[in-house]
């Protein structure tokens, strides 16, 4: 036999890699177009008011695998709020597309508009030519389609810019996830109180 003989591995004397020492439930998060940091994924669903009806925070970068669980925290904080009635359509950015979850929100009478390219993609996917993907597009194409979807960006976008920049909460002052997701809740549980004081002082100067 001609093999040589395997040399037994030796660990470093110093780990590789890095740790976070403060907040151990946090991850290595990358957005697009935005430096790499240490956090949480922050996410939340809204009505066509601006209103966040769910606020939920992950330690995963991408939104995909989020669509379903979003949308049975949203169920559960209106059915908890006395509301019966399903939400009409979830609409969500290319990221969120997940077929099974997609599949599985439509079977219980909810329409789903996700686009299944993102906005940066010229053309369509490999292997995304057919099936849902290609009925996914033809529906946004339809007049009624573009203005369901378009409505997105008067809604859950406005909201996160407001919360982000306006009000300056571009970071999490606290540790744990559960901690940070209270401190999320807290900041959407603002926001609606903020949106509801706009509409009572509107009303009572108009």
């Amino acid at each position: 036999m001609g093999a040589g003989r395997v040399k037994p591995y030796r660990p470093p004397e110093e780990p590789t890699g890095t740790i976070n020492t403060t907040d151990h439930d946090s991850r290595i998060v990358r957005t697009r177009a935005q430096p790499v940091m240490q956090g949480y994924n922050a996410q939340a669903a809204v009505n066509e008011r601006q209103i966040v009806i769910a606020a939920e925070v992950t330690v995963d970068s991408p939104d995909f695998g989020h669509l379903g669980p979003m949308v049975d925290a949203t169920t559960t904080e209106l059915e908890r709020a006395g509301v019966t009635e399903l939400p009409g359509a979830v609409v969500a950015d290319a990221g969120y597309w997940h077929t099974k979850q997609m599949e599985a929100i439509v079977g219980r009478g909810i329409q789903v508009l996700i686009p299944p390219d993102s906005g940066l993609r010229k053309g369509t996917r490999p292997g995304w030519n057919e099936g849902l993907y290609a009925f996914m597009r033809r529906v946004l194409a339809t007049e009624q389609g573009t203005a369901i979807y378009r409505r997105r960006k008067s809604t859950v976008e406005p909201v996160f810019a407001q919360i982000k920049y306006n009000r300056r909460f571009d970071r999490f002052l606290r540790r744990g996830r559960a901690a940070v997701r209270s401190e999320w809740r807290l900041a959407a549980a603002t926001h609606n109180l903020l949106k509801l004081h706009q509409y009572r002082t509107a009303v009572a100067g108009a």
